[in-house]
């Protein structure tokens, strides 16, 4: 497979890059890549990743748009509104590159769909709103042996890093089981600023992007959050937990599970 004139002009300032090259974008043409979650973080990550030309990419969220999430969720605009996220999101990553396969998947994920959705990607991005999605989605990837980037945002703070099964911490290693329901506040409560997500959502396709191209060192063992209101990142070592239950010397996690109730608990959310 060649680059063709017109993938070599619209590309050209990756090509440039000594670490892409043309063989670089044929690996990001080739790969796959699945976004759960098509709102906050998602909007980001499925524009840079569909500009970057990543093949395939598929995106998976049950929800329609509403008016309260444009101040976010950019992917989307005024005339969306009651549209499915992934269709509004699928005509907007097309419109930038009408050379992808955008895969819709107009659903939550659970623990009967999430292996046969992820089974098919090389790198599966994070960016839900609530715990039951994100230890599912955790749980899966280790299972699955799928490298993934978690992110999560709340109020004016974000959070990333990248799990690959067997050679990094996964999320059980740093937050073994959920947290009692209400203890962290839903963003509908607690509010979140609008460009934060564009900050963690570009961190985590760069993750992709780089796992893609097998290039520089990925977020392994690092927790990397940021600070909008300091405007401030911190670096937190993790390390694999012996005893995590799904990836530890003994795990007691061996197959899915839906734990909590995915539509009303939220994380460190959109």
């Amino acid at each position: 497979m060649k680059l063709t004139e017109e993938q070599i002009n619209r590309y050209s300032r990756h090509i440039l890059l000594k670490e892409v090259g043309g063989k670089g974008q044929l690996k990001l043409m080739n790969g796959k890549v699945l976004v759960i979650g098509a709102g906050g973080l998602g909007s980001p990550i499925a524009l840079y990743l569909a500009a970057a030309g990543v093949g395939t990419i598929g995106i998976a969220d049950a929800d329609q748009v509403d008016l309260s999430n444009l101040q976010r969720q950019i992917i989307h605009s005024t005339p969306d509104v009651g549209k499915a996220k992934v269709l509004s999101a699928k005509e907007k990553m097309l419109a930038i590159n009408p050379e992808l396969n955008v895969v819709t998947y107009e659903t939550w994920v659970n623990a009967d769909n999430i292996l046969p959705m992820i089974a098919d990607y090389d790198f599966i991005i994070d960016g839900t709103d609530n715990f039951a999605a994100k230890f599912l989605i955790n749980d899966a990837c280790v299972l699955a042996g799928k490298p993934y980037s978690h992110g999560g945002i709340l109020q004016f703070d974000g959070q990333t890093f990248t799990v690959s099964p067997g050679e990094s911490p996964c999320y059980r290693c740093v937050f073994p089981e959920p947290p009692p329901k209400d203890v962290i506040p839903t963003c509908s409560r607690a509010g979140v600023i609008g460009v934060l997500p564009g900050v963690i959502g570009t961190l985590q396709a760069t993750e992709a992007i780089k796992y893609l191209l097998g290039a520089g060192d990925l977020l392994h063992g690092r927790l990397l959050t940021y600070s909008a209101l300091r405007m401030r990142f911190r670096e937190v070592p993790i390390r694999k937990n012996p005893k995590c239950p799904i990836c530890g010397d003994h795990p007691t996690i061996t197959e899915l599970k839906d734990e909590l109730d995915a539509l009303t608990v939220c994380d460190l959310g959109h």
